[in-house]
């Protein structure tokens, strides 16, 4: 009996170690995007892992994966939904693949400015979009800014929309931006962005489309000769969550979560605005030429593709549509 009472407590004693080992041993959150390491939404990411990895006191570890480590961004989705990744941090413009709902929040010139596009993707009517996403099995964790998008090109600058006439102008795999880019008579050319260099390189295209981020990070301008600022979609990075991870997260964790996101998203605001003028200042200097386009040469491009806008709506559905759109102008 003895026996038996010394080998209980020793038994007791092993399992209290080992659950005091598994009790300290940190949650790893693996997140995985396709931009560089030194793009703000990367350095922003950054900060979301220094928030969260404080604020819990080392109970989750964040492990970040860049430039596409983990697969092209509709792989990293489906690596989320299945929790094998944690989060990724798609194009907002991705998960339409899934629910077309979500081709609302890049339409060409459905925003007057930017600013309004923030406020609506940050409204309750943008919490409720990102609430389609649980049954894909994924949490919205809230948007993050990928940019303005502008035209680049080796014809001429872009001053009306005569001048994109056969210009061959390579664009993202997103269907309204081929549509937008169509309707203006350029020849849009879907290609994967890590071909783009070498393709302008090569004379493959003319052209293509990015904010100035993206076009000064990925030098660009180093095969580009002309940028016009036709601010023709805005666009966001949306972190998504594995949705069993986040179900499992106390609702104080849940919390930080959220938070973490929405304070490297004013971290990533920072970056953009003290770096952005220099990009511009950087790419001018190294020869290439910008140019803003007039009032009446914006109004005929956004009358122009005043059909791709009404093709979407009936895709997207009407009511969702209407109410981004006058939100989108109510907020300006």
């Amino acid at each position: 009996m003895k026996l038996n009472k010394t080998l209980i407590a020793a038994a007791l004693g092993i399992t209290s170690v080992l659950a005091s080992t598994f009790s300290l041993a940190a949650e790893t959150i693996r997140i995985g995007h396709g931009t560089n390491e030194s793009f703000h939404l990367h350095r922003a990411l950054l900060k979301f892992k220094d928030i969260v990895e404080q604020e819990s006191d080392g109970r989750y570890e964040v492990q970040i994966f860049p430039q596409a480590q983990m697969g092209p961004d509709r792989e990293m989705v489906e690596a989320t939904q299945s929790g094998m990744l944690q989060i990724a941090v798609p194009p907002s413009s991705i998960l339409s693949n899934w629910d077309q709902a979500f081709d609302v929040i890049e339409l060409p010139f459905i925003y007057p400015s930017k600013e309004a596009a923030f406020n609506v993707v940050n409204s309750p009517l943008g919490d409720k979009l990102l609430e389609r996403l649980n049954r894909l099995n994924l949490e919205g964790l809230g948007f993050m800014e990928s940019g303005v998008r502008y035209i680049t090109n080796n014809k001429r600058p872009i001053t009306s929309a005569e001048d994109l006439k056969g210009i061959k102008l390579r664009t993202m795999k997103v269907p309204s931006h081929l549509d937008t880019f169509n309707a203006l008579n350029a020849s849009a050319t879907p290609m994967n962005f890590g071909e783009v260099y070498s393709a302008l390189q090569q004379k493959v295209i003319d052209g293509q489309e990015n904010p100035v981020s993206i076009i000064h990070s990925q030098r660009l301008f180093e095969v580009q000769k002309y940028m016009s600022m036709t601010n023709h979609v805005v666009t966001f990075y949306l972190p998504v969550m594995n949705y069993e991870f986040w179900s499992m997260m106390s609702p104080e964790d849940q919390k930080m979560i959220k938070g973490a996101v929405q304070q490297a998203f004013d971290y990533q605001q920072e970056i953009i605005a003290d770096e952005e003028g220099k990009q511009i200042a950087d790419m001018q200097a190294a020869g290439m030429e910008i140019n803003e386009l007039t009032p009446a040469a914006m109004k005929e491009i956004v009358e122009l593709t005043r059909p791709v806008r009404e093709k979407y709506r009936s895709k997207i559905g009407e009511e969702l549509y209407d109410e981004w759109s006058a939100s989108a102008n109510a907020s300006n």
